[in-house]
């Protein structure tokens, strides 16, 4: 720590004690070191005139007032030593450009010229004391702006801190509701799967056990890969838990329909347009909005087929499921966690998203639009 900082660590209430101290000791010097017996007055003045500067920071221009007056009245006794320098008057007017505001410490600094020059005999003492009066005066205010800048300093570090943080917390916000989606995701997709195939298993064990043994493998490999999921999906959470594995693109869309279609849904995939390389948010929107399609068809139409369609435009990429069942009993925005899922991974590519009965038929589709640029 240096000196500067361990000043500033002392009370101001010890510092002014020991400067009032420190003062005192210097205009008694004149009284201490001269020969002979001088009155008590001038003791007197001396001690008055560095005692006020205890409050020097809480009440300036009263402090400067008090020391003046007090210093004017020194040479009322015959028998005092040469007047001493009156230090306490130029730490008073250094306190008073320093501490009080604008007007008071003007009125000060004008009185306390106009008080020198008439109560001084010699014309150069006079002189003398008003530049004196002045330098103390420049330095007060030099210090009461250097010192308001560095407030100003210290609170724009301060503001910029509480921003920081205040987007950390956000960022937090924003990365616990993905992970909720993912994991959302994730579970009502692998529990649907399973609940179906579970369902339509005993139904085929005795007349079609291929089909039974097939229905199995898919509860089991469902049932995995929502572990393998959710196990990169919490260690995301822990900090510093080794590598984290990519999130799932529409390259692995095959992967996602192959899980879907079983016993009595058949799913088809279709493109249109000429694909491009997606940025990454947008990529994994786009198979998330898909994963939840299915996943909303496998649990509520109790459809038979079910047609994902991805047409690539010139600026967007437009993704539409439909079913052959009986829909779900909401449209967006105002439909369950799914919906809303796919609303907000639409909106947050800066893109849409629509759902509800066909307009050409039986059933329920899902419209999303993603631009091609980016992620908002």
């Amino acid at each position: 720590m240096s000196l500067l900082d361990r000043l500033r660590a002392i009370p101001a209430r010890r510092l002014d004690l020991a400067l009032a101290a420190l003062v005192l000791a210097a205009q008694l010097w004149p009284l201490l070191s001269s020969p002979g017996s001088w009155s008590w007055w001038g003791y007197a003045v001396v001690l008055a005139a560095a005692v006020p500067l205890v409050w020097r920071r809480r009440a300036p221009v009263a402090v400067l007032m008090v020391v003046l007056v007090t210093v004017s009245l020194y040479d009322l006794s015959d028998r005092v030593a040469a007047q001493p320098v009156w230090y306490g008057a130029l730490v008073a007017i250094y306190s008073t450009a320093a501490y009080a505001s604008r007007w008071p410490r003007m009125i000060a600094l004008a009185v306390a010229t106009a008080g020198g020059l008439a109560f001084t005999g010699s014309s150069d003492t006079a002189v003398r004391g008003v530049v004196l009066f002045v330098a103390a005066y420049a330095v007060g205010r030099a210090a009461a702006v250097s010192r308001s800048h560095a407030a100003a300093l210290e609170e724009r570090a301060a503001q910029l801190q509480r921003e920081r943080q205040v987007e950390v917390e956000r960022a937090a916000e924003r990365e616990r509701a993905r992970i909720a989606r993912d994991m959302h995701d994730i579970l009502a997709h692998a529990v649907s799967l399973m609940v179906v195939q579970a369902e339509a298993g005993p139904v085929v064990v005795r007349s079609d056990p291929d089909r039974a043994e097939a229905a199995f493998d898919a509860i089991a490999a469902s049932g995995r890969d929502a572990m393998v999921q959710l196990r990169r999906l919490l260690g995301v959470l822990k900090e510093g838990e080794g590598p984290r594995e990519p999130q799932p693109t529409l390259a692995d869309l095959p992967d996602l329909t192959g899980h879907v279609a079983g016993p009595g849904l058949t799913v088809n995939h279709s493109v249109t347009g000429t694909p491009v390389p997606l940025p990454g948010d947008v990529d994994v929107a786009a198979y998330r909005v898909t994963q939840e399609a299915l996943t909303n068809i496998v649990k509520h139409a109790g459809a038979t087929r079910a047609d994902i369609r991805f047409d690539w435009q010139d600026d967007e990429l437009m993704i539409r499921i439909t079913d052959d069942g009986k829909g779900v009993p909401h449209a967006l925005p105002h439909g369950g966690n799914g919906l809303i899922g796919i609303r907000e991974r639409a909106a947050a590519c800066r893109g849409t998203a629509s759902a509800g009965p066909r307009p050409d038929g039986p059933g329920f589709e899902v419209v999303v639009r993603l631009p091609l640029g980016g992620a908002a």
